[in-house]
Formats: structure tokens, sequence, C-alpha cells
């Protein structure tokens, strides 16, 4: 499946609206990086793909923990990872990284990609959410899964 795909969004409800819809369209075993600046609405991006993928407890940002894991219906997890903390892939793989990135039963949210861009898989659907304004935010997804 090839994913190239653009929003504007107005607001948090459209962001996760968004989100959730892709999350019930992907397959198991995907991994979606996810790029913005501070701010830009990563974690409101995380909260919609999760409740698309039948989560229904709270997401939150995984800055401090560097990651959060959350059980999907019928098995597997949804890995939420933050990286800003991480100086590099090394770092990263000190911490069994490359196990999140690679099972094939759960699904990834990786912030900060760019810390480890050399071990992110190729398969990876990038999602770029770039400022527009205080209340409007450009989304863009492509990849392939």
């Amino acid at each position: 499946m090839n994913i190239d795909e653009k929003l504007l969004s107005r607001s948090e409800a459209e962001t996760e609206a968004f989100a959730e819809a892709l999350a019930r369209r992907l397959p198991r075993g995907v991994v979606l990086t996810l790029d913005g600046d501070l701010g830009a609405g990563k974690t409101v991006f995380s909260r919609g793909f999760a409740r698309g993928l039948g989560i229904v407890e709270p997401v939150s940002s995984p800055t401090y923990t560097i990651i959060q894991e959350y059980p999907l219906p019928g098995g597997g997890m949804l890995f939420h990872l933050d990286l800003y903390r991480i100086t590099d892939s090394a770092s990263a793989l000190a911490f069994g990284v490359d196990e999140f990135l690679d099972d094939p039963e759960s699904t990834a949210l990786v912030e900060w990609p760019e810390r480890i861009a050399d071990i992110i898989p190729d398969r990876a659907i990038r999602v770029v959410i770039r400022h527009v304004s205080d209340s409007e935010r450009e989304i863009s997804v492509c990849g392939v899964c």
C-alpha cells in the first residue's frame, strides 16, 4: 500500500480524526516516524492514532520516559517512542530500540526519528506535522507499507 496524503488541520479534533482513520488502514508491524517541531502536534496525532488501533487508555508524550507501551486488542503493542533525549542510534540500541522497530505484531510511533535515522526501517511511513498558524497544522504522510 502506497500512502501519500496531506491534510490542513484546523483543530486538535481534526488531527486526531485523521490519525485515527490512518491507523485503521495500516497493517500491524508498521513504523511511523513523526517529524515536527516542539508543540507541532505529534502527541495529538499519537492520541488519535492510538484510538484508531483500539486503545482506550490516555496517551501521553513519552518525553521523560522515552517509551510508552500500550497493549493492542488482539495482541501486540503500540510503542510510542520520544527520542528527543537520545543522542544517536548507538544510545537507542543500548536500550533495545531495534526490538520496538522490528516487531511484526506491533506498531511503533517514533518522535524525533532523525536521532536514529541510520536504523529506521526502509519501510517506515513518514508523518510530517508543520505549524501553519496558531490553530492550523499541515500534516503530510508518505511511505510504503
